[in-house]
């Protein structure tokens, strides 16, 4: 039985960063499902993703836990899904005990990594259905938090393939760009890219590179890439909508991240997408997607060196480059369709609510 009404709990709504959301639940309002958007807290960000408009999802958010409960015995949904496994899914699950709904959530990577709850099993217990990003973050949840590995549901986010595709009419001429999409945040370890922009400098090569993202890490950045003498060639260009992102990754002739820790990167699925190769460190659900010298070129960890190696590789060759681009893309479209993780997470959902019914 596919439910009708799905309420959605998150942390903050609409969060640039966090697109992934907004396009999951266009998507579900697009098979005719009704949603609410339980937001804990207003965002701060000025910046804004068409999509949340176009799909109405700001007419149907709430702001503040005190106004949750009145608004879920007017909806009466059938579900209430979370987003990530820390006080979001907390907030779930006693919604969920006081409504005797089911509930389920996805847990994605710092809530996973870096601040897991204390009762992360005991929250994956009570809830009808367990989803994460890539099969890393499963094992490291059966592993660490003794969560039954059958319990949990691996679905990568999706992105919308239609709107990210490879074509490069755009690309301008000059130098070749690097484009990386990430939140000036200390898990990116940007510093490391731009110790690999310093390096590709040194051996003479011709490139330009556009950080896309804003964050807390911006003045120390901007001061490094001051220090290391790129003032010409790396910018960092602020928070970007998702049709800022696709113009930019329409003049990539490489995408790059340099984190230490990741679940399933999206930046990556959408520069994939867009047939631009991809670079990025053995990490997290990044070796899942990324296939070592077909599709881009995976990296070691927190190395400078590595990272320049495999971007000169990318800028150096365009035509190699161009191929890695058509198997990437191919590769997203086979793996990372919005599409599919929609089906995927009704699957979840009608599971949960066939338990409902049973009980």
């Amino acid at each position: 039985m596919k439910p009708r009404r799905v309420a959605y709990v998150v942390n903050v709504f609409p969060k640039v960063s966090e697109t992934f959301i907004a396009n999951e639940l266009a998507e579900v309002r697009r098979r005719g499902i009704e949603v609410r958007i339980l937001s804990r807290r207003e965002p701060e960000e000025s910046v804004r993703h068409p999509v949340v408009t176009e799909a109405g999802l700001d007419r149907r958010t709430v702001y503040g836990e005190e106004s949750f409960r009145g608004e879920l015995r007017r909806f009466r949904p059938d579900l209430i899904h979370a987003h990530f496994a820390t006080r979001a899914t907390a907030t779930a699950r006693e919604l969920s005990r006081e409504l005797s709904i089911p509930y389920t959530f996805t847990a994605h990577r710092y809530d996973i990594y870096d601040r897991p709850p204390q009762d992360f099993a005991e929250r994956a217990a009570a809830a009808s259905g367990v989803v994460t990003v890539s099969r890393a973050n499963a094992e490291y949840m059966a592993r660490h938090f003794g969560i039954p590995r059958g319990r949990i549901r691996i679905i990568p986010c999706g992105i919308d393939l239609a709107r990210f595709c490879s074509d490069h009419a755009e690309r301008p001429a000059g130098p070749p760009w690097i484009v990386c999409v990430a939140r000036l945040h200390p898990v990116k370890k940007l510093g490391v890219l731009l110790r690999a922009c310093a390096e590709l400098r040194a051996r003479g090569v011709d490139f330009r590179c556009a950080v896309l993202g804003d964050g807390r890490e911006r003045a120390a950045l901007q001061a490094q890439i001051k220090g290391l003498g790129l003032g010409r060639m790396v910018t960092l260009r602020g928070a970007c909508t998702q049709d800022a992102v696709r113009r930019w990754l329409r003049h990539a002739r490489v995408a790059v991240l340099t984190s230490h820790s990741e679940g399933m990167p999206v930046s990556l699925m959408e520069a994939m997408a867009c047939g631009v190769p991809t670079v990025a460190p053995t990490v997290g659900g990044i070796p899942e997607m990324i296939i070592d010298g077909v599709t881009g070129h995976l990296t070691r960890p927190d190395d400078a060196c590595s990272t320049a190696d495999a971007l000169e590789s990318a800028l150096a060759n365009p035509v190699l480059a161009e191929q890695m681009g058509r198997a990437a893309r191919a590769r997203a479209v086979g793996l990372f369709s919005l599409q599919a993780q929609v089906d995927s997470l009704l699957e979840v959902w009608e599971h949960a609510a066939q338990g409902r019914a049973a009980a």
